[in-house]
């Protein structure tokens, strides 16, 4: 149990937090929201002992294992593998011991050890931290690579793969998933969804908080308030209480009419593909985020530029990637088509390293083609965003200073008022950017972006970095961008909201999804798995070359068979528990459904249904999550029977 009382705690002059009071139980999974700057961290450093409150108590039940990634990556040197493995210093200290007595002689000392890292589940202590290390994106021959080979986002996926490997009761996470593609943040989704400890995760990323939490924290104007339910049913509750104000009624309205008038011209022009209704559905929900943020410091529009071209930018037979400094050439595309339309909304998926960032910095002209073509439309106005540009903000100078650069002629309260919208206000708009943290300097490179006027915007991972208020302030914002956007990014939030299509970015090709991201899911396991199948082949063929050729054929056929014949069960188990799976996900969406109805949280006649349909979602998660198990269960050992068949054919 964790538990703060009457807490009271400020940094510096600033208050972060008054008479605050907070109890969160064993197995809880909680969210931690609030703005930037609002103490999350904090709770953080008090909760480990780094930090002292001002007043009040922090209380925490004996005992308590707790992990947390820690800011500074060290032994630099060391494999990654061995780096993570670092991590359980208990089994670290029982192998130290045991090397000693081993080199002591010491036998009986070297039983009772050896003892001691099975009871500590060290004999497969490798083998986890390597399935948690490629989960987070890593290859099999990344894995005896020392850190220091690796940039320093790589790094932060082997620091949380560490923390995630460190035997705990209590898992503190800050914002985990920046440094993530999909691919990797929805293996860290299903981790964390089986973690049996508790959860106290900081995070931006809205899908994500749904997934995983079962509580919410508000950081709301010094206190610290509980949500039951993930964060769509804060959003929800936050919406109602903020209705009861009538200070903010009068917002909210504005704000639902402001949603309903694009939703309404998508709804005319949108095409009966998967995608297309899938963010259908999800614009008619904003009208429901909306009102809940009502209250948030952001918000601006992205103006596109008066002038188009029919096609915007094309690219004919493009070979994309990298010139060495010998000549040599890294392909990473090949013969690439495309023809960009105004209007057009596409969302980039595929694998970590397959070459997303490499398509967006060759349609920007950044990165010139290896062979082909690249034609652009004659009013041609890129905005382009990626993570680098933050390092070209002139540290030395203001907001204010950047956008007067981009225009001088412009007033300066025009620029004052469209800083404004991102958040600098006052005095910011004329700060010095070096003193920004990183959050800010992503909302000023975006703020540049927006001056200009795009008619086609090309975003990689434009989120990082930013709160819940600023990323649903950017997905609004796109939303009714009326021209051409790419888009990579693993907020699913904003990619369901706004692209009408997906492109899929593999084996390098680059070619139309026919699908949503649900498809997306399906297709990158069925990948996985044939890349498993291959795997075991290939060991198996090694083994079998390896073998005696002495072996009795008949005795190794009959093995072979008796193996078939305990596959047949194990296989229909699996099946079954995948059939269940997707019947129990069927039955919690129609319950999601209906809870996403505003009104059962306004009439007082329908709190009993509401309660009913709160608790059928928890007992369905909870059979999704023991499914899970069973299909994870039996698949893994579907997979080790059919090495050991292999081997023995």
């Amino acid at each position: 149990m964790i538990a703060f009382r009457q807490l009271a705690l400020q940094r510096g002059t600033q208050p972060l937090i008054e008479d605050a009071d907070l109890t969160l139980h064993a197995g809880h999974k909680a969210g931690i929201v609030g703005p930037n700057g609002a103490g999350k961290s904090s709770l953080f450093k008090l909760l480990l002992g780094e930090l002292a409150p001002d007043k009040g108590e922090v209380e925490l039940a004996g005992g308590v294992r707790i992990a947390h990634m820690a800011q500074e990556v060290e032994a630099l040197e060391r494999p990654i593998v061995d780096y993570v493995l670092d991590g359980d210093r208990a089994l670290r200290a029982t192998e130290a011991a045991l090397a000693k007595a081993q080199a002591a002689g010491e036998a009986h000392r070297e039983a009772e050890l050896h003892g001691q890292i099975e009871a500590l589940d060290g004999y497969s202590a490798p083998a986890r931290a390597a399935q948690l290390l490629v989960g987070l994106g890593f290859a099999q021959a990344d894995l005896s690579r020392p850190l220091s080979d690796f940039s320093g986002g790589w790094r932060m996926r082997v620091n949380l793969a560490r923390t995630l490997f460190m035997p705990s009761d209590l898992l503190l996470l800050d914002e985990p998933t920046n440094h993530l593609d999909l691919d990797a943040l929805l293996w860290l989704e299903q981790w964390l969804t089986r973690y049996p400890g508790t959860l106290l995760l900081i995070s931006h990323d809205r899908d994500f908080l749904d997934a995983v939490c079962d509580h919410v924290v508000h950081f709301d104007r010094r206190r610290l308030v509980l949500y039951r339910g993930n964060y769509t049913a804060f959003e929800r509750s936050r919406a109602e209480k903020l209705a009861q104000q009538q200070a903010e009624a009068a917002k909210q309205q504005a704000r639902r009419e402001e949603i309903e008038q694009f939703v309404a011209r998508f709804r005319a022009k949108a095409t009966k593909a998967r995608q297309a209704q899938s963010r259908l559905k999800m614009l008619e929900r904003m009208e429901t985020i909306a009102v809940a943020h009502v209250d948030s410091p952001f918000h601006f529009t992205l103006p596109a530029a008066e002038k188009t071209s029919h096609p915007l930018l094309v690219l004919d037979e493009a070979r994309l990637g990298y010139r060495g400094e010998e000549g040599g050439e890294t392909v990473q595309l090949d013969q690439v088509k495309l023809s960009l339309q105004p209007g057009q909304r596409i969302g980039l998926l595929g694998p970590n390293g397959a070459g997303k960032s490499t398509l967006i910095k060759s349609l920007t002209g950044e990165l010139p083609l290896l062979a082909g073509k690249r034609i652009e439309g004659e009013h041609l106005a890129v905005g382009y965003f990626a993570q680098h540009q933050l390092e070209g903000l002139d540290l030395s100078a203001s907001p204010f200073l950047h956008v007067q650069r981009l225009s001088p002629r412009a007033s300066d309260q025009e620029i004052r008022s469209f800083l404004g919208g991102f958040g600098f206000q006052g005095d910011d708009a004329f700060a010095e950017v070096g003193n920004f943290s990183g959050g800010e300097k992503a909302r000023l490179a975006l703020a540049l972006v927006a001056w200009l006027r795009p008619n086609l915007l090309l975003l990689d991972e434009p989120t990082n970095h930013l709160d819940l208020e600023m990323r649903e302030a950017l997905t609004e914002a796109l939303a009714g961008f009326e021209g051409a956007v790419i888009l990579v990014s693993h907020d699913r939030h904003l990619l369901r909201a706004t692209v009408d299509e997906f492109w899929r970015v593999a084996d390098h090709r680059l070619e139309p999804f026919d699908g949503d991201l649900e498809d997306y899911r399906a297709w990158l396991k069925a990948r996985l798995e044939g890349e498993r199948r291959e795997a075991r082949a290939e060991k198996g063929e090694r083994q079998a070359e390896a073998a005696a050729p002495k072996e009795d054929r008949k005795a190794a056929r009959r093995a072979a068979a008796e193996l078939r014949e305990k596959l047949r069960p194990l296989k229909r188990q699996r099946d079954k528990a995948e059939q269940s799976m997707e019947k129990t996900q069927a039955a919690l969406g129609e319950v999601e459904e209906r809870l996403a109805d505003a009104a059962l949280y306004t009439e007082a006649s329908r709190k009993a249904e509401l309660t009913e349909l709160l608790g059928r979602q928890g007992e369905l998660k909870s059979r999704l999550d023991a499914l899970e198990a069973e299909w994870l269960a039996a698949e893994e050992a579907l997979e080790t029977m059919e090495a050991e068949l292999l081997a023995a054919e």
